[in-house]
Formats: structure tokens, sequence, C-alpha cells
């Protein structure tokens, strides 16, 4: 394997880490607007929903490609749900502060 197609594939895990992150994202925020889940910690919500999502994506990619589904795909699958709930985590927490840097004071 040449260093060409390292560089694609870890591109394209860049990118699947980063849709992955947006679309926990989005779910996170969705489903902390219900009121039943509004008292559940949003890491919470968060871990839970790259634990739910990221194998479900691999299993759907791995049968659209028809290809079978191994254990060690899995568990990288698991590992990688971690790094997006990381992501998706450390992502809204920087927009929420960049938000409260920029939001009007009570002087006005």
């Amino acid at each position: 394997m040449n260093m060409n197609d390292v560089l694609q594939y870890a591109a394209y895990v860049l990118v699947a880490i980063g849709v992955m992150a947006f679309l926990v994202s989005v779910i996170t925020q969705v489903i902390k607007e219900l009121p039943c889940f509004k008292p559940v910690p949003t890491a919470v919500v968060v871990i839970v929903l790259s634990l739910v999502l990221c194998p479900a994506a691999l299993v759907a990619l791995l049968a659209w490609l028809s290809k079978p589904i191994s254990w060690y795909l899995l568990f990288a699958c698991m590992i990688a749900a971690f790094i997006v709930a990381l992501v998706a985590m450390d992502g809204w927490e920087r927009v929420a502060e960049i938000w409260q840097r920029t939001k009007y004071s009570d002087k006005h």
C-alpha cells in the first residue's frame, strides 16, 4: 500500500467522523428539546447516540457494499464512536462559549 492510498483512507475516516459528529450534534439538539430528556446530561445523550449511530452506519455501509461484518470492524467502530462523541461535545461547547462571549449583557 503506497502513501497516497493511506492518505486517501485517512481523509475518508476524517470525513466520516465529521459527518457522524454533525449528525450526533443535530440529533442531540432535537432530543434535548423534548421534556422527558431535559434532566439527562447532554454528554450522556451524545455518548449514547454515538454508540448507537456509529455501528448502525457501519452496518448500513457494509450492507450497501455487500461486505461481511467482522468483529474487529465493530470494535474499531466503537472506538470511533467515542471520538465522534468527543468531537460532537467539544464542538457544541465551543459554540456555546462563543455565544456567551458575544451575547448582549445587561448593560443595554
